[in-house]
């Protein structure tokens, strides 16, 4: 059989073809490379970096002891505002009576006010026995003697039993706890339980200035004889 002659065009179309193909390949195996503009740019940025890396000199930078100055001067500069304004909060909260003449209290009267001795008793007659703000911030009571003469101690108007604030019955001519019934006589001393022990004294005394002040009482308990219990 004869074979058919192939037609110029056809030639043309499968020249093309395999041109195509042949880029493509090549295409596919081409290796990027860095354009020259890249690589300068590159090199700028990392003299810039190492610039800015070396742009501080040696001498400007602060020793140790010189930090540790700065931080002293920033804690002091701190502390101080801090402790002025912790002040205030440490008074309201320190326990009331806490001072007083030769380690002493003055004594205070409802109204907060220290007691003047003689003041006192132009208002309190014989055998009075008043609450006072004491040690501790305690009620205390101030007693007049018979003689019209303040006494040398105070009582304690808190109750051994469990702590009620024993008034004065004075048509008893006792200290009556209305919590539970214990009785004590003029002076404090227990007479009836539940409550165990008598009621604490402190020693009442008049300063230069003729302030009543209370001092811890620290000697036998005059009542009793025995060592007091409270010291």
């Amino acid at each position: 059989m004869a074979s058919s002659p192939i037609s110029p065009a056809t030639q043309l179309g499968s020249s093309r073809s395999a041109t195509m193909l042949a880029l493509s390949r090549g295409m596919m195996f081409v290796k990027p490379t860095r354009t020259s503009h890249q690589m300068a740019r590159k090199e700028k940025i990392g003299l810039r970096i190492a610039c800015q890396a070396t742009s501080i000199p040696a001498e400007n930078v602060p020793d140790m002891e010189k930090r540790k100055l700065l931080n002293l001067l920033l804690v002091g500069a701190l502390s101080l505002p801090t402790g002025f304004m912790l002040v205030p909060y440490a008074t309201f909260f320190a326990p009331p009576g806490s001072g007083g003449g030769g380690g002493g209290t003055p004594a205070k009267d409802a109204l907060g006010n220290d007691v003047i001795a003689a003041e006192w008793l132009k208002t309190h007659g014989a055998g009075d026995r008043t609450l006072t703000q004491g040690l501790k911030g305690d009620p205390t009571y101030l007693v007049v003697e018979n003689d019209k003469t303040l006494a040398t101690y105070g009582i304690n108007a808190v109750c051994t039993h469990l702590g009620c604030v024993v008034p004065w019955n004075k048509a008893e001519n006792k200290f009556l706890c209305p919590c539970h019934g214990s009785q004590y006589n003029a002076q404090g001393r227990v007479v009836r339980g539940p409550a165990p022990l008598s009621l604490a004294l402190a020693h009442a005394d008049i300063d230069d200035g003729g302030k009543v002040v209370f001092v811890p009482w620290v000697e036998t308990d005059f009542r009793t004889g025995d060592a007091p219990w409270w010291s």
